[in-house]
């Protein structure tokens, strides 16, 4: 039984993981407030934004502890996620803040169904990964 770099990569997805879950739990309420109206979309919108570079950037974070301790197969299973974080970025509307949630088109019925989806899809990447990184921390603790 070692300790190795990819153990620590793992016990370090692991934290970052139960954040990004807690985010992607936060962003449902969010939306979910907005569709029944308990919020106005400027509030929203300003209580969203400034999360969106911390959740990028700490799914990056530890794709590239991935990277360097050479966990390919973790790594291909977050390909897609990082992919789609770097096209939703790109293609966010033109604002004066970081961010990608507009308050003038978030009230819009399909932005907003679109906006949920997204949350839900995320939270369940989030908690199946959070159970395959406990899996392989475990496994690379006891193999190596």
């Amino acid at each position: 039984m070692a300790f190795t770099f990819a153990a620590f990569s793992y016990i370090i997805s692991l934290i970052i993981d139960a954040f990004l879950i807690f985010f992607a739990i936060f962003n449902i309420i969010a939306f979910d407030e907005l569709k029944t109206d308990y919020k106005n979309p400027i509030e929203q919108c300003n209580s969203l934004n400034p999360l969106v570079l911390p959740e990028y950037g700490l799914h990056l974070l530890f794709n590239l502890l991935f990277l360097v301790s050479g966990e390919w197969f973790s790594l291909l299973l977050n390909a897609p996620l990082i992919a789609y974080h770097v096209h939703r970025y790109m293609n966010r509307p033109v604002m004066s803040q970081p961010g990608i949630y507009d308050p003038t088109s978030i009230m819009n019925t399909d932005v907003l169904n679109k906006c949920q989806r997204e949350g839900w899809i995320k939270l369940a990447f989030y908690l199946l990964s959070f159970f395959y990184y406990l899996y392989a921390m475990i496994y690379s603790l006891i193999t190596y």
